[in-house]
């Protein structure tokens, strides 16, 4: 009696030995580091690694370890006063055309990280960093749509041959169209109705021509406030990403503002800089009609502008944009079959669709402009060089729109919703276009309202008082089990050290966050394992009153507590997962450790102490139990 099959013990094993390996990578501590990534088509190889060990061999900065992957370099160092002096070198070193972040990088050996064994995450309260809270400008967002509706107006009277005078957009909101006369407004009306049925009309007669006022409809306005705040935490998740930020929290709050967390940024100029950044992309026809030289002289044509190219030289477009990033659902890179060079696949939505065969049918063998828009935030300065304040005493901030063209290729055929963009040099820079495509231009402004920095001293303050808590905690639970059930209550602690190791490999595995809610969440982890084991004891004790002998009071003690344990856990397990899919970010934290808890402590309250007392116990007469 109570002897468990070999296959029981060796599922043991293998659940006890790889929760021990993957919890040990968090015993080894972190580096103060830079990480360098590049930014387009700018990449980081061994040639690079060389040029920049060589620079900071020169200005006498030692380097702990150097390492180079896929996503950039890494170096570390021993201080974060080399590693200051490091950052500021290699960022004049390299320009504008890499990043240059820093970091703190783990010191996990190689054998270890070769398996997949890393630390796990620390939050934001845990282990330093900066807080942002970022408000999107919907209204700006509408503003687009109604600069984008002008344009889509315009294409749609003149394909149904609408004779109209005007099309503008209002100030106070909406777009106005004037007409030559009533009859006209009425086929203007059939042809806005059917072709942009999202926009709501209303009548208007001035200086006795007839008007029709356009504005986006409720449905519509929603519409466009979902995209722009979905949009916006795509894009600033992978601006994230140019920071080297392990475990990033990027979540919307209320109806358009954005929270962003960097655990374990250093550099909060830098990061205010990258998610500040307010980008989009637009699609416009190049003027092969006009003389390029002439406009480089200063004789721009009316309807046309200059743009600076991304490689070099610059291009004559013309202003009316085809289509934004807006309407691009999908981009992916690859190889062009016929020709082997680079391109980006493009899916348009079903807008976007219309436009592109309508444009694309009528321009074949010309040019077609990705242009890329970014407006940046810069704070005024005086002819001293110091910021200009405001009458509140805050700096005058200043904006510059930035254009340049990313391709302008040739128009082979036709296209519709899927099209492919071709002239690209290589395949990275075909990636980088999909990833800019996809997510990385904002639908809308956003702004940065607020902004707190946790120390890293804080950081490890809050790490230590979460350590002691959970120390005393397993030390009192460890007391109170050895001087109450003996033997079995130390089986007991050792499955509860067992557990809390499990949590912290389960953790590492899967790169949760801990944040100190989540160390609340092991302590009561801590008193809820013993808890089943509790259950299990007592059952046992009141066997062995009952007469029963010590090997059936066990079998008894365990079988007839499973019941209650498991419908204890389960409904416990609900909660947390209630918690988890409705509160916020801290609350969610605390419901991951207490469900990572909870699944790893019924496995080792249950079937981990029960192997043990059954290897102690089991298969021999026993006349009294430790308990």
């Amino acid at each position: 009696m109570n002897q468990y099959p070999l296959w029981k013990y060796i599922l043991i094993i293998l659940v006890v030995i790889p929760g021990l390996l993957y919890a040990l990578p968090n015993l080894y501590g972190e580096d103060p580091g830079v990480q360098v990534t590049g930014i387009r088509s700018f990449r980081v190889d061994q040639v690079l690694m060389d040029r920049m060990q060589r620079s900071l061999a020169e200005a006498d900065i030692r380097w702990e370890r150097a390492s180079l992957d896929n996503k950039g370099a890494k170096l570390r160092f021993a201080d974060t006063e080399i590693q200051l002096k490091a950052k500021d070198l290699l960022q004049r070193e390299l320009g504008d055309n890499y990043t240059v972040a820093l970091g703190l990088l783990p010191t996990t050996p190689n054998w270890l990280a070769g398996i997949g064994g890393v630390p796990m995450y620390l939050g934001l309260d845990l282990r330093g960093g900066v807080h942002f809270l970022m408000e999107v400008d919907i209204e700006g967002a509408f503003k687009r749509a109604e600069e984008r509706y002008v344009g889509d107006l315009r294409a749609a009277l003149r394909e149904d041959k609408v004779r109209y005078l005007t099309v503008r957009q209002i100030p106070s909101g909406g777009v106005e169209i004037k007409f030559r006369d009533l009859e006209q407004r009425e086929r203007g009306r059939q042809v806005i109705d059917r072709e942009l049925p999202e926009l709501e009309l209303k009548d208007a007669n001035r200086e006795g021509k007839p008007y029709l006022v356009a504005t986006i409809s409720v449905q519509e306005q929603e519409d466009i406030k979902k995209f722009a705040l979905d949009q916006n935490m795509t894009a600033l998740r992978n601006r994230v990403d140019e920071l080297g930020v392990a475990e990033p929290v990027v979540q919307q709050q209320g109806d358009r503002r954005i929270v962003v967390q960097l655990p374990g940024v250093q550099d909060t100029a830098k990061a205010k800089e990258i998610l500040g950044r307010t980008a989009t992309l637009e699609i416009m026809m190049v003027d092969e009609e006009h003389d390029l030289q002439a406009a480089l002289k200063g004789s721009v044509p009316p309807g046309s502008k200059l743009l600076r190219q991304r490689r070099g030289g610059q291009i004559l477009l013309k202003k009316r944009v085809i289509y934004s990033g807006d309407n691009v659902v999908d981009a992916a890179a690859g190889i062009d079959s016929r020709t082997g060079g680079s391109v980006v696949y493009i899916t348009l939505d079903s807008r976007g669709a219309a436009i592109n065969q309508r444009i694309t049918g009528k321009n074949i063998g010309k040019r077609m402009a990705v242009v890329y828009i970014e407006i940046k935030q810069e704070t005024k300065r005086d002819a001293g060089g110091l910021p200009v304040l405001d009458a509140e005493g805050n700096p005058v901030k200043l904006k510059r729109r930035v254009e340049d063209v990313i391709t302008a290729p040739v128009i082979r055929d036709q296209l519709g919703k899927r099209f492919q963009i071709e002239g690209l040099d290589s395949i990275v820079e075909a990636q980088d276009l999909a990833l800019l495509l996809r997510a990385g231009a904002l639908a809308a402004p956003i702004e940065i309202i607020e902004e707190r920095t946790v120390g890293p001293s804080l950081g490890q303050d809050n790490i230590d008082q979460g350590f002691r808590s959970v120390l005393i905690g397993f030390l009192l639970v460890l007391v109170f089990m050895i001087i109450y059930y003996r033997l079995f209550g130390a089986v007991a602690c050792a499955a509860l050290m067992i557990n809390l190791v499990l949590i912290v490999a389960v953790l590492s595995l899967f790169q949760a966050t801990l944040t100190l809610p989540g160390v609340a969440g092991i302590v009561l982890t801590v008193g809820m394992a013993v808890d089943a084991n509790v259950l299990i004891f007592e059952r046992i004790r009141e066997e062995i009153a009952n007469g029963n002998s010590p090997q059936a009071s066990i079998h008894v003690g365990y079988d007839r507590a499973l019941s209650t344990i498991v419908d204890a856990n389960i409904t416990t397990l609900i909660a947390a997962i209630v918690l988890f899919n409705f509160g916020t970010g801290p609350i969610k934290g605390f419901a991951i450790t207490l469900s990572i808890g909870i699944v790893t402590s019924m496995f080792t309250a249950i079937v981990g102490t029960r192997g043990v007392i059954n290897l102690i116990y089991g298969g021999r007469r026993v006349q009294r139990l430790s308990i």
